[in-house]
C-alpha cells in the first residue's frame, strides 16, 4: 500500500517536473523580485520612426528606475512579422517584450501568420497614437490635396506614396485616400518609416502619409511640405495644417496606434507591474514635451483594455482590407 501511494506520488513530481520544463518562465519569479537581468524589448520595425521612437524613451526611462538595462532590438521585416514572432516563440519569463503597432490587427487580413495575434500574446498596455500628414517634398510642384488629386487624375499611376510598410497607418490612409477620390496611386512600401521619409526627401518618391515623428522635424524645417492630416481635428503640433475633412477628403482618419506585447503565458504579476511602471513612464510630466513633439497622443492602457482594443481592430480592419480589396505586395 505504502509503495503505490509513494509511486503516485514521484509520478505526480515527475509530472510537475515536465510542466516546469515546458513552461520555465511560468513560476521563475515574482513581481516583487522581477527585474533581475536585462530585458529585450522587440521593435519590429527599422530605427527613426514612433515605434523606435517610444520604445527608446520607454527603454531608458525603465533602465533608470529598475538598475537593469532595457536593451532596444530592432527586428524590421515582413510587415513587423519577423520581430513580432521572435516575442510570440520567447521565453514568457518577463525578458522579451514586443512594442507593435496598428499594422498587429492588420496583418492576419493580408498575410499569413506564424503566430495567433491574440493567442500567442498577454497585452501589457496600449502605449499611444501618433498622428499622420500627407507630406510632399518642399521643391514638389504639389502645393494642395487638390493639386494630388488633379494631377492622378490627369496621369493616373503616375504618382506614388512611400510608406513605412503593408499595412501600417500610412498604407491604410494612402489606399482610403485613393478610394475615396477615385484615383490611382503607386504604393512604395519601406521597412519603416525613416527609409520612407529619406527617399521623399531625396524626391524618389512622390508623397507619403506619414507619422508625425518621422516628418514633423523635416516640415519644421522647411525640407517636407505638410498639405493634410489624417485627423478628425487639427494637429496640436501642426495647427495651420488643414485635416483631410477640410480639402474635401472625408473619412480618411486612421488612428496609429502602438502597444506593448509580452509572449503567451507571462506570469501576470510581471505583466501587471510592467504596465504599471510603463504607464507611469508615459504620464511623466518629464516626459510630455517630447512625446508631443514625436505627435503622439499618450494611451496608456490597461492590459484589459488594450486585449478588447485588439480584438475590436482585427475585426475592424478584416472588412477594411476586403472592403477596399488591399492586397499584399
Amino acid at each position: 500500500m505504502k509503495e503505490n501511494i509513494l509511486k503516485r506520488n514521484m509520478v505526480a513530481l515527475a509530472a510537475a517536473g515536465v510542466l516546469v520544463a515546458v513552461h520555465p518562465g511560468a513560476n521563475a519569479q515574482s513581481g516583487a523580485t522581477y527585474p533581475t537581468r536585462p530585458i529585450r524589448l522587440l521593435v519590429p520595425v527599422p530605427p527613426g520612426g514612433s515605434s523606435d521612437g517610444v520604445a527608446r524613451i520607454v527603454g531608458a526611462s525603465l533602465t533608470e528606475r529598475w538598475g537593469q538595462q532595457v536593451l532596444v532590438d530592432n527586428r524590421p521585416g515582413a510587415a513587423e512579422i519577423i520581430g513580432t514572432d521572435l516575442a510570440a516563440k520567447a521565453n514568457p519569463d518577463g525578458y522579451t517584450l514586443v512594442l507593435i503597432s496598428i499594422r498587429h490587427s492588420v496583418n492576419p487580413s493580408l498575410l499569413k501568420m506564424p503566430y495567433d495575434p491574440i493567442k500567442d500574446f498577454e497585452p501589457v498596455t496600449m502605449t499611444a497614437a501618433v498622428g499622420n500628414v500627407l507630406v510632399v517634398n518642399a521643391k514638389s510642384s504639389i502645393r494642395s490635396v487638390k493639386d494630388i488629386i488633379a494631377q492622378a487624375k490627369e496621369k493616373p499611376g503616375t504618382l506614388n506614396f512611400a510608406s513605412s510598410g503593408i499595412g501600417g497607418a500610412p498604407h491604410l490612409i494612402g489606399e482610403f485616400f485613393a478610394l475615396n477620390n477615385g484615383v490611382k496611386l503607386t504604393h512604395i512600401p519601406y521597412k519603416g518609416g525613416g527609409p520612407a521619409i529619406t527617399d521623399l526627401l531625396s524626391g524618389t518618391v512622390s508623397m507619403s502619409f506619414a507619422s508625425m515623428t518621422s516628418s514633423l522635424a523635416f516640415v519644421r524645417a522647411g525640407r517636407l511640405r505638410a498639405l493634410a492630416v489624417a485627423s478628425k481635428e487639427r494637429s496640436a503640433q501642426l495647427p495651420d495644417v488643414q485635416t483631410m475633412a477640410e480639402a474635401g477628403v472625408p473619412n480618411t482618419v486612421v488612428r496609429d496606434w502602438q502597444g506593448i506585447l509580452a509572449p503567451r503565458r507571462t506570469p501576470k504579476p510581471l505583466v501587471d507591474k510592467l504596465q504599471s511602471k510603463i504607464s507611469r513612464i508615459l504620464r511623466d510630466p518629464a516626459h510630455q514635451e517630447r512625446f508631443s513633439s514625436m505627435g503622439l497622443d499618450i494611451i496608456a492602457s490597461t492590459p484589459q483594455e488594450f486585449s478588447e482594443a485588439m480584438v475590436a481592430e482585427i475585426k475592424r480592419w478584416a472588412k477594411v482590407v476586403q472592403d477596399a480589396n488591399l492586397k499584399a505586395e
